[in-house]
């Protein structure tokens, strides 16, 4: 009797590796969005892409973020928005800046405050409605 089934490639490498390493995750009880962006450094790292694990992580935020009410990828953003806040505050207590461009970064930290106060009123209406809290990391 011939064997009609085609062969099977075995992974090996950094392929079992990381197949491993998203087990090992899965029953630590990691969030799946932690586990997205582990395969997607993986395969930016794999396939010599730079970047691409940024823009999974983006396209996440966005997606399971703002548009489904996840809260971790929300969290996220904050932390990012308060972290540029930070650093435009900083730069804006330089002296070497004109006062045209100081009216820029001042309009800059207007917009970051406005975007951290959005922020957290959608993290604290998703998390009193009780949905889509499963991104977020125990």
């Amino acid at each position: 009797m011939a064997d009609t089934e085609p062969a099977r490639k075995l992974p090996h490498g950094g392929e079992q590796q990381v197949k491993m390493e998203i087990a090992g995750m899965i029953h630590g009880g990691e969030s799946p969005y932690d586990i997205i962006y582990h395969v997607a450094q993986w395969l930016e790292h794999t396939s010599g892409e730079p970047g691409y694990a940024a823009y999974i992580e983006e396209q996440m935020r966005a997606v399971y973020g703002l548009a489904l009410m996840h809260v971790r990828p929300m969290e996220d953003e904050l932390r990012d928005v308060e972290a540029r806040l930070v650093r435009i505050s900083e730069a804006y207590q330089k002296p070497e800046f004109t006062e045209e461009e100081k009216k820029r970064i001042r309009f800059a930290m207007d917009l970051h405050k406005k975007n951290i106060v959005r922020l957290k009123e959608l993290i604290a209406r998703a998390k009193a409605d009780g949905a889509s809290t499963d991104f977020v990391k125990n």
